[in-house]
């Protein structure tokens, strides 16, 4: 009997997450929705099979994105030699559809990271990461040395409305596309979660919390290691497979440190050591960047004050705080540990006051108000010293709250 409901109470979550996926098009009708929301399933994807590396194995990489760019150009060359193979009439690839293209990116990612996994996993660490450093600035500066293959500085194009069509979808409009991408990110998702219930999903764990441990009753780290390096780069080719779908088209900027660092930033926001934590961060994330771009040219600021708080109040990331209340709860001990934890809120609040007007009225000196200002009403003048003062004031308590709130835990650990 208790299997049994172990069996279902693990299955729930799933099962919601289906019944979410379907509802969305009942009850979104905007094309611009359905793009954004196929944007983040991507992200959802690429910053999962980014925390199967950081936030299973322990494995810090800068050049993950290798493996999604490799992945999305695989697919997207792929997808040329349907089309053509299409018009022509006959051929393999004549038969194969576009919906299965992520799978041509799986094994792409895979591939690469086999060849580059077996010396690099020979070491962890920081010299882990400032190896796939190297790796993601040589395979993007060598893309432009290779037009046939990488399409130089404008990339390569495609029609995804070309071969078989499965299901119904034509993949014309964006709410088709969100089939195909809704498909593949619950299979992805699903797969990646499973991999965390087998002997390798836990031995990675292993690897990361005590790998000395590891070594002295008898597996080797590096193949540990080595195995979960190539299960990412799958994963994160199969993202790239669906993006190359969705944009039709693959620029060298996919290979590239900001695509890795999106991988990270996503990864850390959501929170790293809980399985649904990059599912948060990717929504998050995706969502500052597309609706803050309509308001202001510094979204991208925006996005970096977030991480940087998140690193200093919840360096365990949204869901792992999500994770820490439940749990306390739980134990019964929250009211003990909840004032902590609200004055870790109250200075994020005052901190990210601070910044925001800081970054407003800096932007204000050198290109006049923005949108986001007007929205919010912000009529300080940059030329007041009494409008930096109550900056000033408001980072210095945003300081004093946090020292006060990491007292009150240590205090009552």
């Amino acid at each position: 009997m208790s299997k049994r409901f172990s069996s279902w109470r693990l299955g729930m979550p799933w099962v919601a997450v289906l019944m979410v996926l379907l509802l969305i098009p009942v009850v979104v009708a905007s094309n611009g929705t359905f793009s954004i929301i196929n944007v983040i399933a991507i992200h959802i994807v690429f910053a999962l099979s980014y925390n199967m590396l950081l936030g299973q194995g322990g494995m810090l990489s800068f050049g993950h994105a290798v493996f999604f760019g490799l992945g999305a150009y695989a697919a997207i060359h792929v997808m040329n030699l349907i089309g053509d193979a299409s018009y022509e009439g006959h051929g393999l690839w004549a038969h194969f559809p576009v919906f299965l293209l992520p799978l041509i990116g799986f094994f792409a990612g895979a591939l690469a990271a086999t060849v580059v996994g077996w010396p690099f996993s020979r070491r962890a660490g920081t010299a882990f990461a400032m190896i796939t450093l190297g790796l993601g600035e040589l395979v993007a500066a060598g893309s432009q040395m290779f037009p046939s293959v990488f399409g130089g500085e404008a990339g390569v194009f495609s029609n995804r409305m070309v071969g078989p069509i499965w299901f119904g979808l034509e993949l014309a409009q964006p709410a088709q596309v969100y089939g195909f991408m809704a498909f593949w990110t619950f299979v992805a998702a699903l797969a990646m979660w499973a991999f965390t219930r087998t002997p390798l999903g836990r031995m990675s764990n292993a690897v990361r919390d005590n790998p000395d441990r590891l070594q002295f009753i008898g597996y080797q780290q590096r193949n540990i290691r080595f195995l979960v390096f190539i299960a990412a780069g799958g994963f994160g080719g199969l993202a790239g497979g669906m993006a190359a779908v969705n944009y039709e088209i693959v620029t060298p900027e996919s290979l590239g440190l900001l695509t890795s660092g999106l991988a990270l930033l996503m990864a850390a926001v959501g929170g790293l050591g809980v399985f649904y934590g990059p599912v948060v961060g990717a929504v998050l994330v995706t969502l500052m960047n597309s609706l803050l771009s309509d308001y202001t040219d510094a979204s991208v600021l925006y996005v970096g004050v977030v991480f940087l708080l998140v690193v200093m109040f919840a360096p365990s990331g949204v869901a792992g705080g999500f994770e820490q209340v439940r749990l306390a709860w739980r134990r019964g001990d929250l009211g003990v540990r909840l004032p902590g934890w609200l004055s870790s809120a109250l200075a994020v609040v005052l901190y990210s006051s601070g910044l925001v007007a800081t970054v407003e009225l800096i932007y204000q000196i050198s290109h006049g108000k923005d949108k986001l200002a007007r929205s919010l009403g912000f009529e300080a003048d940059p030329a007041s010293p009494l409008v930096w003062l109550v900056i000033a004031a408001l980072l210095a308590a945003g300081y004093g709250v946090s020292k006060a709130g990491k007292r009150y835990r240590e205090v009552n650990a």
